[in-house]
């Protein structure tokens, strides 16, 4: 497989300007009662210390608070996916140990506390979706069809929760809407680990899939 950088670029100038075209969601065009938001991993071992910390991730913390906000606002309820490994866990032979259950690192943001009731779900790998209490939560409420989605990583706890979660909706044959606003996702940088080449590349990978990428919400 050869690589042609030129086709590379001209495709990635296509993806950013596709990327800036997006609507804005009025979140006053969402039956409340039908919507939930779902904050992926905005917690301490992520935003404010620890082996996987990161200053972007930290600074999508306001965002994730605006939003919060407004959906507190509108009568949406809010859950919050948490990363929360037992100490022998094997996704730290892929990453650094971080966020060891029980610890601080393993808890949402303040910010986020102190702004919401939020229904916390620990979390024991990258996708919040195959988590039982997640499962027994989506069987519970059956009424819900609009999630949005904001936190981290755009590229990896994000992208696999919202494709999954659009996928298993595709084969319940149920419409409905998987929403990620670009104004409240956010991944890290390191290494190779380019942050924003991996952005826009999650991005795009959602929308193929059918997931709903938006400016921000409002």
């Amino acid at each position: 497989m050869g690589l042609d950088e030129k086709k590379a670029l001209d495709a990635l100038e296509e993806m950013k300007k596709f990327l800036e075209e997006r609507p804005d969601l009025d979140i006053k065009e969402l039956n409340s009662k039908e919507t939930v938001l779902v904050i992926v991993d905005m917690i301490n071992g992520f935003c404010k210390e620890g082996n996987l910390s990161s200053p972007r991730i930290k600074a999508l913390i306001p965002e994730t608070e605006r939003i919060l906000r407004l959906c507190k606002e509108n009568e949406i309820k809010a859950i919050a996916f948490a990363d929360s490994h037992s100490e022998d866990s094997p996704e730290f032979s892929s990453y650094p140990s971080h966020c060891v259950r029980g610890t601080w690192e393993s808890e949402v943001v303040d910010e986020l506390k102190e702004v919401a009731e939020l229904k916390i779900i620990n979390k024991n790998s990258t996708n919040g979706f195959l988590e039982d209490e997640f499962q027994d939560w989506l069987k519970n409420n059956p009424q819900i069809k609009n999630f949005i989605i904001v936190g981290d990583c755009t590229d990896i706890c994000v992208e696999q929760f919202a494709n999954t979660l659009k996928a298993y909706f595709n084969m319940k044959n149920i419409k409905a809407r998987v929403i990620v606003p670009i104004s409240a996702v956010e991944t890290y940088d390191l290494g190779y680990h380019y942050a924003e080449l991996l952005n826009i590349a999650a991005l795009m990978i959602m929308a193929g899939n059918g997931v709903e990428i938006v400016k921000t919400v409002k």
